[in-house]
């Protein structure tokens, strides 16, 4: 297989090796899964620099809301810390990890690592334990943490074997004379950073942080501290599965911190999903690199021609269902 032709040749050294339990079917999570969903303090989140995990001296607690407990800890970056970010970054080609014309290996080794995280979701025990992680950090109902779970599962699957390189695909067209021709290459971005909310724990980050890993580029990748113990969690699935863990950096820290890393490695671009005054602070300063998810209020707007109250307080019910009711974004 790819990835195994890729790993032979040494481009992946750092990644987990674990393949041979994984093609038998054997989903042991105590492998990878450093936390408990169900004990009263679920663990630590610690950050990823150069390929290691790297605690610091600062840490964050993480209050559960049922009993007031501290329920984890995540170990933030501070001011002094971000060096190390920064020229992981700095190491980045702007051509990227892998392109069309290096390293195309690398486009079939992350579809064999979509393929066994795939499988790997289909595990019932895999799919409980993010689904009550999930659960512990942004009180959803079990079903819309499952619903997570399961659209990320879906996206691994849509990208399994060949559709990674598919992403690539180049184009061509006649020139004006023998010999000459247009060609157009899809190129990374090389070294990016994602910036993603408490509201999806898993989907957004996971979706976002593979789609700038599938093309190439170097993200550094920042998710709420109140809920990237989940993301903590399935950076380790993704090693245990070949991704090798030096593709990315994962950084925990504060608002302020994360505005100081972006300015002193000025990524090529950045992905904000988040408030609507951080997004405009951040085109400003990034001077347009940057795309934006901003947050808003989803209102349900009910008419006249409901027939009773008590379909009113159904309907209701059922709006707040979803992952806004949770975060303050249902009206």
């Amino acid at each position: 297989m790819a990835l195994f032709r890729y790993l032979h040749r040494g481009g992946a050294a750092r990644a987990t090796p674990l393949f041979q339990q994984l093609a038998l079917g054997s989903f042991n999570m105590s492998s990878w899964a450093t936390c408990d969903p169900e004990a009263p303090y679920i663990g630590k989140v610690s950050n990823v620099v150069d390929g290691k995990w790297v605690e610091y001296a600062s840490s964050r607690e993480v209050i559960d809301p049922m009993n007031g407990a501290t329920m984890a800890h995540v170990h933030e970056a501070a001011e002094k810390d971000l060096s190390g970010f920064v020229n992981c970054l700095n190491k980045c080609p702007k051509a990227g990890l892998h392109n069309p014309l290096k390293l195309p290996e690398r486009y079939l080794m992350y579809g064999d690592v979509s393929l066994r995280v795939a499988e790997s979701l289909k595990d019932p025990q895999i799919e409980s334990f993010f689904t009550k992680l999930i659960m512990r950090v942004a009180p959803k109902s079990r079903a819309q943490a499952l619903g997570e779970v399961q659209v990320t599962r879906k996206f691994f699957e849509n990208f399994g074997g060949d559709n990674v390189r598919f992403l690539s695909k180049s184009f061509t067209a006649p020139g004006d004379y023998t010999g000459q021709r247009t060609e157009g290459l899809r190129w990374p971005f090389g070294p990016v950073a994602l910036i993603t909310p408490f509201n999806f724990p898993l989907e957004i980050p996971a979706l976002q942080l593979m789609g700038a890993l599938y093309m190439g580029n170097k993200p550094v990748l920042k998710v709420d501290s109140k809920v990237s113990i989940v993301m903590s969690e399935f950076l380790k699935l993704l090693n245990h599965c070949g991704m090798p863990l030096d593709d990315v950096l994962f950084v925990n820290c504060d608002g302020a911190t994360m505005h100081s890393l972006l300015m002193k490695a000025k990524p090529q671009n950045t992905l904000f999903t988040g408030s609507q005054a951080v997004a405009e602070l951040l085109a400003k300063d990034l001077n347009g690199k940057v795309k934006l998810e901003d947050a808003g209020f989803d209102w349900k707007i009910m008419g006249p021609d409901v027939p009773s109250s008590q379909e009113v307080n159904y309907i209701a019910w059922k709006a707040d269902q979803d992952a806004y009711a949770f975060s303050g974004q249902k009206w």
